[in-house]
């Protein structure tokens, strides 16, 4: 089959979109399929093409306006090139911005079937804005229209979790909509028996001897990170680290709280951008992973490090406890609630004996999640969606 995705995010690695979508497009490939990827072109914005493990990367012409948002209105003559030239049976979008406006319109006119994938949630954008919560609400209302219209011209969406179905439910999404996870590679992401630990944390100038919490991903307001700083704040035990991995916005707002409440002892580290190959043994370095955030549609930092076999502390919402039981694999705190985020990080850490067994039920819940199953269901998906007509326009 012939598959063409498209999305704003492709060859940046540094958020859940562009992960899921480099897993599908070189996993479909490696199924056997031919596949094209739409994206922004990360070279001074000027459009090239190029094959990336045997996908082929097609990018458009993009003026960026600042960190993670980028303009491509002037794709259209790219994009139909690609149309012509692929031919593909189904396209498929990651978001409803810019690029993917354009495609939906051109695959449209040419009677090619399109179907999306959402990953979006307003929060992830209004949590980041200095704006009343009033402003918020109405911000929010707006983006959903906005996503809706777009969406609701396609054939079907899928979304990563049950959760996130039932977030579009509510919004009253008109076209058919399912679950597939994201995915993870298990094959990569597993634990790693016999890992000299303490080297791997030396190298990222973290204690040898403290239970070590890590999270890796976007540095920015909605992961709400300063919930877990303001929490080991509270915790009396100085044997506890916490380890934030990533780049984003809020990096620089987050070191001045960590200063202000006396953590820069070394109790709250800041590692900085951590490169793919550095991942599965930064995790299989530490005894939990961390994911305070209140918006997650699933999570694939945190499904990549239950495949590792870490326990997770975790934020009580959206899709998070679709992959933490708590008090099972982890524990659960309440969005945004300091205190009972210190407790988690004392429940956790006070159990050592447990520890092993909540890491086996963490690698059970993952197993589901193996890329294989995700890539298998897309091809479904696309099979079905690819043999109903589509009247060109």
């Amino acid at each position: 089959m012939k598959i063409l995705l498209a999305g704003q995010a492709y060859y940046r690695k540094d958020n859940g979109q562009a992960a899921f979508t480099i897993q599908l497009a070189e996993g479909l490939r490696q199924a056997g399929h031919e596949v094209w990827v739409l994206a922004p072109s990360d070279q001074r914005g000027r459009p090239y093409r190029e094959v990336k493990n045997g996908v082929v990367l097609q990018t458009v012409p993009a003026l960026y306006l600042f960190y993670n948002v980028n303009v491509t209105g002037l794709a259209t003559a790219v994009v139909g090139r690609a149309l012509r030239e692929f031919a593909p049976d189904i396209v498929h979008l990651q978001d409803h911005y810019f690029l993917c406006r354009t495609v939906r319109r051109l695959a449209s006119h040419a009677g090619i079937p399109l179907v999306g994938t959402n990953h979006f949630l307003p929060q992830n954008l209004t949590a980041n804005l200095p704006i009343s919560q009033t402003m918020r609400d109405v911000l929010n209302k707006g983006l959903w229209w906005h996503m809706l219209g777009f969406f609701n011209k396609l054939a079907a969406a899928t979304t990563p979790t049950q959760t996130a179905v039932r977030i579009l439910q509510g919004q009253a999404i008109r076209i058919p909509v399912q679950a597939i996870s994201c995915g993870v590679d298990t094959q990569q992401f597993r634990p790693q028996r016999g890992l000299n630990r303490a080297a791997v944390r030396q190298r990222y100038g973290l204690a040898v001897d403290k239970t070590l919490f890590l999270y890796i991903g976007r540095i920015d307001h909605e992961k709400d990170l300063d919930v877990l700083i303001r929490a080991l704040s509270q915790v009396a035990r100085r044997d506890i680290q916490l380890a934030i991995g990533g780049k984003g916005s809020h990096r620089r707002e987050l070191e001045r709280l960590t200063a202000e409440l006396g953590l820069d002892d070394g109790r709250v580290r800041f590692l900085g951008f951590v490169p793919d190959s550095d991942l599965p043994t930064l995790l299989n370095s530490a005894d939990f992973f961390a994911m305070p955030s209140h918006a997650e549609l699933q999570s694939i930092a945190t499904l990549e490090a239950m495949a590792c076999g870490l326990p997770v502390l975790a934020a009580n919402a959206r899709a998070l406890p679709e992959l933490v039981a708590h008090e099972q694999n982890g524990y659960l705190f309440d969005v945004g609630d300091v205190d009972d985020a210190a407790a988690g990080l004392l429940y956790l850490t006070e159990r050592r004996a447990e520890w092993q067994a909540m890491s086996h039920i963490s690698q059970e819940k993952a197993q589901p999640h193996w890329l294989g199953n995700t890539i298998g269901r897309y091809a479904a998906w696309y099979e079905e969606y690819a043999q109903q007509p589509v009247p060109a326009r």
